[in-house]
């Protein structure tokens, strides 16, 4: 779920500032789903089957005030976690935990302070994301989940040094094929570091232990490290899983996608705003999903190149 389409990062992967720059039409605040609606949204999910709610943007702690939210969410779902650039989480860490969250996503593809600038293109430092990672722990979330997007060319340097890094229980590692991500990156399949290869690389820094998956459709292949940590590898593009995808997303502004590249969504803020029962918003949502028939990471290798257009970001690690 996506509480916001802004972000304070410019990730060339992501949100690359020659689409995003300063003329970028983002949602108008009347245009956000409140925490309200939010909320009812994801009681009428979990009543579908929902176990899972994943808090993202943009960056989610751009959103004023989301520990309300998360205060709200915290008792309606399961497994309630946030994804984030952790450019604000060294002061957001303890009110988010204190609110109810209890897992907590960073994204981080480099330890190196020039690498990680130009890929977040934006008046950030690793240490501001480290110190925003060391008050999660301090908060109590463990382990912490890192995600680091491997781009060819880029920062696949940094692969055995993420590793070491975070190599202790208090931390799950992602790595993730550099892929097309809301289809405005310009992506080119020769940028894209195979997780065979990834894997290759790790081996030969670590030992590792493969680990059965936590849940029937996972995303990323796991492993044990010798310091008792986890390593996972999302093969979203050589080894796409639209076959084995239970996840759907929802933008800021109430569109329901069922797929992380579908270009068009369903939308169900009218039916919040018109009083439609909780009855027949799931019914609407039920219906979406049966016909839903997404297969873009199968068929990307057939497809032209996408042209630049609005379009809201979302994450798929797990």
């Amino acid at each position: 779920m996506s509480v916001t389409d802004r972000c304070n990062f410019r990730c060339t992967y992501c949100m690359p500032r020659a689409v995003f720059g300063p003329g970028y039409p983002f949602l108008p605040k009347t245009a956000l789903l409140s925490f309200e609606e939010i909320a009812r949204l994801t009681g009428i999910f979990t009543e579908l089957g929902v176990e899972k709610v994943r808090l993202t943007g943009g960056e989610p702690l751009l959103r004023k005030d989301l520990e309300r939210l998360v205060a709200q969410l915290a008792p309606i779902v399961a497994d309630l976690t946030l994804t984030t650039n952790a450019s604000l989480l060294e002061k957001k860490a303890r009110p988010l935990r204190d609110a109810g969250l209890r897992r907590l996503t960073v994204s981080l593809d480099s330890l190196d302070d020039s690498t990680f600038r130009a890929m977040n293109d934006a008046d950030f430092t690793v240490d501001d994301v480290l110190r925003g990672i060391d008050a999660a722990l301090t908060a109590g979330f463990a382990p912490v989940k890192i995600n680091a997007v491997i781009r060819r060319g880029v920062n696949e340097h940094d692969i055995a040094a993420l590793a070491r890094r975070f190599a202790g229980p208090e931390f799950i590692v992602r790595y993730i094929e550099y892929m097309d991500v809301g289809n405005t990156n310009r992506w080119r399949l020769d940028e894209v570091v195979p997780a065979a290869e990834i894997l290759a690389h790790l081996a030969e820094h670590a030992d590792l232990t493969p680990m059965p998956a936590n849940y029937p459709g996972e995303v990323a292949r796991r492993y044990r490290t010798a310091a008792g940590g986890e390593i996972g590898i999302i093969a979203s593009v050589t080894a796409p899983f639209c076959g084995d995808c239970t996840r759907a997303r929802l933008s800021s502004d109430g569109r329901l996608f069922t797929c992380l590249f579908a270009g068009e969504g369903h939308d169900l803020r009218p039916l919040l705003r018109a009083g439609t029962s909780d009855d027949d918003i799931a019914a609407a949502i039920n219906t979406r999903w049966r016909r839903r028939d997404d297969r873009y990471s199968e068929l990307r290798a057939h497809l032209p190149a996408p042209s630049a257009s609005k379009v809201e970001m979302s994450t798929i690690g797990g």
